[in-house]
């Protein structure tokens, strides 16, 4: 920070030292002179470099966890004192805290007895009520987000994705926002999400603190894979309140307990009782779709994350637009895309032969440097893409057709196995009609903030499939370029799916 903003902000909070810093800034310790206390402030830290739209995107989001964090006055949720800008930046200034976080809590002491942490479990879910009842979802409860103060209350902190439900994103979809291994399935899978996810995102966060370890282990695109397909390991320190962690993180959010009933059965084994299960936990089928999105903050963020998060797809030549029409198909049944592209075509695509990971309804095809993925997409009525008739696949089309018919929009994203191991920055383009992929499609060009080539996503409906075709190249140069070679390898995909139907 610049020598001049180290002495007094706002000609009253006098800046001390700093207390810590994240991913998003430096928190200070500072007085307030006005008020002779002593308060914590958040600087936003902006990288070297940043476009006028990137910076007004991060002053935004740290904008709106101030207006998040002030609407709910809570014990349980950190107080926030004044929000201002300097210098172009902003400083949030926030009740100081004296304690830890619960991650470094854990680091320190490991696992903690579960009444304690059904204890700690039913507090925190009395503060995410409080947000829920305004209509705010946390997006990011984890351990390092829950503060054990030291004079013993339990604090949620960082709302800096909190998004209100009715609020649009800041940053579309395209980045998964949050921390892996504790993001619900749901939230994984491209849906937004609700207030059942940061319920999934709590369990998570007391079952690392029972047991000492996350549920999920391994890197963030195993640990993506692994909370998408399977459930975690049971609990084996948790007694009694193993059970209510294994079905508050029920994959399906519908066969979650409600807050009502999981706060009961919280405060039923901190007092030391064995709660009774109403709606026995089982294992979960996969979820129907799954995108390595992270999906930006508050805009989905994204976080984000996305998280393997994204996947944006293709290669390959220009399309036959003068191709003849070819019999529509009709599928009925559970498809491995991987089957849609020969190892021959995958190799064309990427110019060398990929690494690929199948899914119960995806694949992906991945080198250094770009990446292809296709997935199968369904309704919020259809259970499986599969199970589609044309009627309703056609009204899907036209949904997605809506949902990207006002671009150009903000996004992030991220996609570990091609190499892009940082969000990027990313504009997505209004929609392009392609009808000459399949019965119909359409294109969306994902560019860098100066109008750089990323990835192109393709749309396309094949009789009663739908299904996007993400092709990501990072130095594919010219998005029109990268377009043609995308829409060139969807076709491919679609020729590939006819003879699997």
């Amino acid at each position: 920070m610049a020598e001049s903003l180290r002495g007094t902000l706002a000609s009253r909070y006098h800046l001390l030292h700093p207390l810590g810093s994240g991913g998003m800034g430096t928190v200070w310790l500072a007085r307030d002179s006005v008020l002779d206390r002593e308060v914590a402030i958040k600087e936003l830290r902006l990288p070297d470099g940043l476009g006028e739209r990137e910076r007004a995107e991060l002053i935004a989001r740290v904008m709106r966890e101030a207006e998040v964090t002030a609407r709910v006055r809570h014990p349980g949720i950190v107080a926030l004192h004044d929000v201002l800008l300097q210098d172009g930046r902003p400083w949030i200034v926030m009740e100081l805290l004296h304690g830890n976080d619960l991650a470094r809590q854990i680091a320190a002491s490991g696992p903690m007895p579960y009444r304690q942490v059904a204890d700690l479990g039913a507090r925190l879910l009395e503060a995410l009520s409080a947000i829920h009842a305004r209509g705010v979802q946390h997006r990011d409860v984890k351990p390092g987000n829950v503060f054990l103060s030291a004079d013993g209350r339990v604090l949620l902190t960082d709302f800096g994705i909190a998004r209100p439900a009715d609020q649009a994103s800041i940053t579309e979809a395209g980045l998964l926002v949050g921390s892996p291994g504790f993001i619900a399935p749901e939230r994984l899978a491209g849906d937004p999400g609700g207030p059942a996810a940061d319920l999934w995102s709590l369990a998570a966060t007391l079952y690392t603190a029972v047991e000492g370890v996350a549920p999920y282990q391994g890197s963030q695109s195993e640990v993506i894979r692994a909370t998408l397909t399977r459930d975690p390991r049971p609990p084996v320190l948790a007694g009694p309140l193993g059970p209510v962690l294994v079905w508050m993180m029920a994959r399906d959010p519908d066969r979650r307990p409600d807050a009502a009933s999981a706060l009961t059965m919280l405060r039923q084994v901190a007092e030391g009782a064995t709660p009774t299960i109403g709606l026995a936990p089982r294992a979960e089928p996969a979820p129907r779709r799954r995108r390595w999105w992270i999906a930006a903050a508050a805009a989905v963020v994204v976080v984000a994350a996305a998280v393997p998060l994204t996947a944006y797809l293709t290669r390959g030549d220009a399309p036959d637009g003068g191709a003849p029409a070819k019999v529509s198909p009709t599928f009925g049944h559970a498809v491995d895309l991987c089957r849609a592209l020969s190892a021959a075509d995958a190799r064309r695509i990427l110019g060398a032969t990929p690494q690929v990971r199948p899914g119960k309804a995806t694949c992906e095809w991945t080198v250094k440097g770009s990446g292809v993925e296709l997935s199968a997409e369904t309704d919020s009525d259809t259970p499986e893409p599969w199970q589609l008739d044309t009627t309703k696949a056609h009204t899907l089309m036209e949904g997605l057709r809506r949902q990207y018919a006002s671009g150009p929009r903000d996004s992030d994203w991220i996609w570990y196995e091609i190499g892009l191991d940082r969000r990027a920055s990313a504009i997505e383009s209004a929609a392009r009609e392609a009808s000459s992929v399949a019965d119909e499609a359409f294109v969306v060009d994902l560019t860098t903030p100066d109008g750089g080539a990323q990835a192109a996503i393709v749309y396309f409906r094949l009789g009663d499939l739908v299904l996007r075709f993400l092709y990501a190249d990072l130095d594919a140069g010219s998005p029109a370029r990268l377009r043609d070679r995308a829409l060139a390898a969807a076709t491919t995909a679609a020729d590939g799916l006819r003879g699997l139907a």
